[in-house]
């Protein structure tokens, strides 16, 4: 064993490592956390200051045991985690459960994984900094008071199996209140008036304008169309701006979220999964930081690549200041370890990110865009209103020539357009005039980048927690990821052309989203659920002035079992109101009546999900159900999108001399015929499949061989049944399971088999006890 031990988080950044040091050193790795809260019991005692009870994790048992052998057999151990609080935390859980000493264990970190770093890292080692680890312990203490003693309140008052977070039920807030938003919204109409003119004594040059105010209705539109028919138009001024365009600053762990989301389609948590793996091979620096800096170093790396591509009138080096509160303890922003390298030898998605990556880290480094704005305003002789036409033109692209920030609302008119040359009091020709009715647009609906950029204005949260965060909040059906169907609309339109005015009417589907957050219907109620009982926790300022306490904390500030103290003193008598709380957890909203039927069609919340009912249940007669499409909501659903979905189940036509009937039940939307179901694929709508494709998937599935009749024997008075299951077929025999053995097929198995399977497997029966 060499004399040396370092320990990191994970193998690939091992590996990276290794490669730097020499043979005096062995390069280990804990793969994250090796202790935790237990997750079956509090793990806190409150009474004594509230001190967390700690465990090995099951499957780092081995690990540790093999570490704690490394570290009897070397001099010095070197606790190399990461460098947030996080990180911290890990070397300080290494530090006790390998039972190191002080005086051999060195704490190093590093912003990135080059050997100049990991050399100078080893030149000036610290001890462990109990600042940051208190942080991350009080963190950990308030998430799981929050999470453990909240979550049973909402299994007794709203639904067994639910639970809360202090930030994800906050982040689950925000999406619930924007749909909200979205739905109340009522629009209201406006109009616009765009026109095309040509110069006087050249037709061929064409200046396209319009009308700076915004008409309030159609009739008002008209009005001023006829007033447009008999006017003079001449160009009253022309004013030129000199302008520029500054580049964005270099990344930061959420500004990198939200470009790569709108540039490259990722995910928050991909785009970090992939940034880990660029980091750990060495490719870019820490990739969890809210800090903008670039070291002095790295500015002049960058100004020498910006000269060798572009010409030295491309560079100008800047010093970015970060605004976050946090950003002491990140080092420097996002950007290439090494800038001369423009990709990377690594998996496609890896180098998407790399390169961009390596542009907004060179582009912010880059000169100015100067640009020349143009106005000019149109006068009309009949007229107290006037046009105004703009014009942009680029004189000098600069860092546009390399890189350009994308934004959410991509809906923006961006772009560069030239005016021809004007001079004021020139006349000029009215060829058509168009003007149509807008309406007003409620507040976009989050993205996942969307979210995180709510989040950190909002001080919510940090850069390690919103990926895990948004993550935990999907996978339990608090929000989903989804598409929004548009509705139709009739907007008007009047044309003004060779001095006739033409109406016309024509339709627009607004209201369309893709791969948008939406609320689940559960997600909404435990949102509600929280507001009228946690009120405090779930305040925006409150949440964000907590992670301020946490920083106050990392700085050595303020004492973290002081912090915790005050949080469960307002905490404790909210719980306990919350418990004797009566909440009511049904829903029923009344959509509309069926004009066909002439019955009521409700909206409700059930056992199972939403759905919507048809007709009422009385003694004689029994009410139409149907489950809600994903993303529909009970409290909003139309009529006409309710109405939609009775219509399944729906029969298509006969295959074979058997109805085919489309339906949906638990497990999803499926094809039933002849007694037999044939689930129907995820990519195919159930509302609108028709009868060629169903009989495909039947024939499919048939030649497939997941309908063949399998075997059923009984023995003894107990049924021995061969079923095709989830996970592949089984043998079910007196309430037991047994699997059957890859490459058996099942529908060939003879009773004589099936018993040899079911006594190899060793599982007693599941015979129930006679009551006394």
């Amino acid at each position: 064993m060499s004399k040396n031990l370092v320990i990191v988080e994970s193998p690939a950044k091992a590996k990276t490592i290794e490669k730097f040091l020499g043979s005096n050193f062995t390069v280990k790795s804990c793969n994250g956390h090796v202790r935790d809260l237990h997750p079956n019991e509090l793990s806190i005692d409150i009474k004594n200051n509230f001190e967390p009870k700690y465990f090995v994790l099951d499957e780092k048992k081995k690990l540790i045991h093999e570490l704690k052998n490394a570290v009897k057999n070397s001099e010095t151990v070197w606790l190399a985690t990461d460098e947030d609080r996080e990180g911290e935390a890990i070397s300080w859980h290494l530090y006790q459960e390998l039972e190191c000493e002080q005086v051999n264990t060195k704490r190093i970190v590093f912003h990135e994984i080059t050997k100049n770093a990991i050399l100078k890292a080893i030149e000036t080692p610290r001890f462990l900094d109990f600042n940051l680890v208190n942080a991350q312990q009080a963190r950990r203490v308030i998430d799981r008071l929050v999470g453990y003693q909240v979550s049973p309140v909402l299994w007794k008052k709203v639904k067994p199996g639910l639970s809360a977070g202090r930030v994800q039920s906050v982040a689950v807030r925000l999406i619930v209140e924007r749909e909200r938003e979205i739905n109340n919204f009522i629009p209201q109409s406006f109009v616009k008036v765009t026109s095309d003119f040509t110069k006087a004594e050249n037709e061929t040059i064409k200046i396209k304008a319009e009308l700076v105010e915004r008409l309030a209705d159609i009739q008002v539109a008209n009005e001023f169309l006829k007033e447009c028919k008999a006017s003079i138009f001449t160009v009253e001024s022309i004013e030129k701006k000199p302008g520029k365009r500054v580049p964005a600053p270099p990344f930061t762990t959420s500004t990198l979220q939200q470009e790569a989301s709108r540039k490259l389609g990722f995910s928050v948590s991909q785009t970090m999964q992939i940034a880990q793996k660029l980091y750990e091979a060495g490719h870019i620096t820490y990739m969890r930081t809210d800090s903008v800096r670039l070291s002095d170093l790295a500015i002049g790396t960058v100004k020498q690549e910006i000269i060798k591509q572009f010409g030295e009138n491309y560079s100008q080096p800047r010093h970015f200041q970060t605004k976050s509160k946090s950003a002491q303890e990140a080092h420097e922003a996002i950007r290439p370890t090494y800038i001369n390298k423009k990709k990377t030898e690594a998996s496609t998605q890896e180098n998407k990110l790399y390169e961009l990556i390596w542009k907004r880290t060179v582009a912010s480094q880059m000169a100015d865009a100067l640009v020349e704005k143009t106005i000019v305003k149109i006068n009309i002789s009949n007229s107290k209103r006037y046009f105004s036409a703009f014009g942009e033109v680029i004189n000098f692209d600069g860092f546009l020539k390399l890189y350009t920030e994308s934004f959410d609302d991509d809906t923006l008119e961006t772009g560069e357009s030239i005016l021809p040359s004007l001079k004021e009091g020139e006349k000029l020709e009215l060829k058509i005039a168009t003007a149509t009715e807008r309406f007003t647009r409620p507040a976009l609906r989050y993205t996942e980048a969307a979210l995180v950029k709510k989040l950190e204005e909002l001080g919510i949260g940090r850069p390690s927690t919103y990926a895990p965060t948004i993550t935990t909040i999907l996978k339990r059906d608090y929000i989903l990821k989804g598409n929004v169907q548009g509705k139709e609309r009739l907007y008007k339109q009047l044309v003004l052309n060779k001095g006739n005015i033409t109406e016309l009417e024509n339709i627009e589907l607004y209201g369309f989203d893709k791969g948008k957050l939406l609320p689940s219907p559960i997600g909404a109620l435990v949102t509600d659920f929280l507001v009228s009982y946690f009120e405090k926790i779930l305040d925006y300022n409150f949440t964000a002035n907590i992670e301020d306490d946490f920083d106050r904390i990392a700085e050595g500030s303020y004492n973290w079992n002081k912090m915790v103290q005050l949080f469960y003193n307002d905490f404790t008598p909210v719980l306990e109101t919350a418990e004797k709380a009566l909440f009511k957890t049904s829903f029923e909203r009344k959509v509309g009546v069926d004009p066909t039927t002439g019955k009521n069609v409700y909206a409700k919340l059930g056992k199972f999900g939403p759905y919507v009912q048809l007709g009422e249940n009385t003694d004689t007669e029994k009410a139409k159900n149907a489950r809600l499409k994903k993303g529909q909501l009970p409290e909003n659903i139309s009529l006409e999108e309710a109405l939609e979905l009775f219509k399944i189940p729906r029969t298509l036509g006969q295959h074979e001399n058997k109805d085919i009937v489309v339906n949906i039940g638990k497990f999803g939307p499926y094809l039933e015929c002849g007694g037999k179901n044939f689930a129907i694929p995820r990519k195919v709508d159930p509302y609108t499949i028709n009868y060629e494709d169903a009989v495909a998937i039947i024939k499919a599935k048939i030649e497939s061989g997941s309908n063949i009749q399998l075997p059923v024997f009984e023995i003894d008075g107990h049924e021995l049944k061969v079923l095709r299951g989830r996970f592949g077929p089984y043998i079910s025999y007196r309430k037991v399971n047994y699997k059957i053995p890859k490459g058996t097929q099942p529908d060939k198995l003879d009773l004589e088999t099936c018993l040899n399977i079911v006594n190899s497997q060793d599982k007693p029966a599941k015979i129930k006890a006679k009551k006394k």
